[in-house]
């Protein structure tokens, strides 16, 4: 594919409270062995896009460690590869990233340096399937100078929090509301964009220039009556994890068949880094029913239509229902939690009881030494 491919992975969420105090968006577990940006990064690698750059800022550190390597992703070649920036102070600059916008203005060398003709920005909180050459050739086919992913949501969904587009019967998009007060689309932006490069060099240092930083504000709705803007409707599953409701309803809904299958039994796949785990241990007594349960867990209670993420430790009598405990978690005896998400590295103690609601998911975040993960 001609194209280079940058993830946006620097930003933090409110929405995602005590989950995002420690770790970046982008590095949130998911579906039990995998992490928020896999799904990106391995649509490019899927796409056949070459070199990619993912750009870091808010508490890097485990999203760092988790891309140390890019041989997961088949990054790991002479020419192209994986590159990771994050803000750096030039004689030039000492800000950090002020927007997306600004992220691109900061990093323009890399586009400058490229040679191939297109660009694919994508977010490091969604997850989904895409294959990015084929939205490549409805956006050359639509003569557009970008081109903006969209997926169409279920009634009932509250689309406020996300960019919401107008289409004419064209698919031009002729009105973008960025998270408005009140709904008037159910047609929502994913936060993937294709764009010709030496344009977008031109509309981030024209950004640049009027002191504007953000790339949906100060390019996507400044210039929608300008620039040959349009919609590519994806099918398919998408979720975006940047508030504590929908993150737990994505990785509940990976307890659902279709959506497991569809995710990791058919081609092309999902790629992550692999640890070294033994598989997981079930002793006597143990029931798990509709549940994940990663490498290394423990399990000696019970475990009803839950997520457990690697190295988890369960003690014996206890009940889980309707929750996701993340990585490396000690669970004591007789411990209850019901409609929780338990922080990683948390070590519960015995004969605790901690119960949430349906649409009030309770964190459980205990206080320990052990850092997150």
């Amino acid at each position: 594919m001609k194209a280079i491919g940058i993830i946006l992975a620097g930003g933090n969420s409110k929405r995602m409270k005590e989950l995002s105090l420690k770790r970046a968006i982008a590095a949130m577990p998911i579906a039990g062995s995998y992490r928020s940006i896999d799904f990106a990064l391995s649509n490019m690698t899927n796409s056949h896009i070459k070199k990619v750059a993912v750009f870091t800022q808010y508490n890097s550190r485990s999203l760092n460690e988790h891309l140390n390597s890019s041989k997961w992703w088949d990054f790991g070649r002479k020419q192209g590869g994986l590159f990771v920036f994050t803000p750096t102070i030039t004689a030039e600059n000492s800000d950090w990233y002020r927007g997306t916008a600004d992220s691109i203005y900061q990093n323009l060398n890399f586009l400058k340096s490229s040679h191939e003709p297109y660009v694919v920005i994508a977010s490091g909180d969604g997850v989904y399937k895409l294959d990015y050459s084929k939205v490549l050739e409805y956006h050359v086919a639509k003569k557009a100078d970008i081109t903006v992913v969209c997926k169409e949501m279920p009634v009932g969904t509250d689309v406020t929090r996300f960019g919401l587009v107008h289409t004419d019967s064209d698919s031009r998009i002729t009105e973008f509301e960025e998270k408005p007060m009140v709904a008037t689309s159910s047609l929502v932006s994913c936060g993937i964009y294709i764009v010709r490069r030496r344009q977008l060099i031109e509309l981030i240092e024209k950004c640049a220039e009027d002191d504007r930083y953000d790339f949906v504000t100060d390019i996507l709705i400044r210039y929608k009556n300008v620039k040959r803007i349009y919609a590519y409707k994806m099918d398919g599953y998408w979720s975006n994890i940047s508030s504590v409701d929908s993150y737990y309803k994505t990785n509940m809904d990976f307890l659902e068949k279709d959506i497991r299958d569809y995710f990791f039994r058919t081609y092309p796949e999902v790629y992550s880094k692999v640890d070294d785990n033994p598989p997981a241990k079930y002793n006597p007594g143990a029931s798990v029913r509709n549940s994940l349960v990663s490498s290394g867990c423990i399990i000696n209670g019970e475990i009803e239509n839950s997520i457990l993420f690697k190295k988890v430790y369960v003690g014996n009598n206890c009940v889980i229902k309707n929750s996701i405990v993340l990585n490396d978690v000690y669970i004591g005896d007789n411990t209850r939690i019901e409609n929780c998400i338990v922080e990683s590295r948390d070590t519960i103690k015995a004969n605790m009881t901690y119960i949430g609601e349906p649409d009030n998911i309770k964190i459980i975040l205990e206080q320990n030494d052990r850092f997150v993960m």
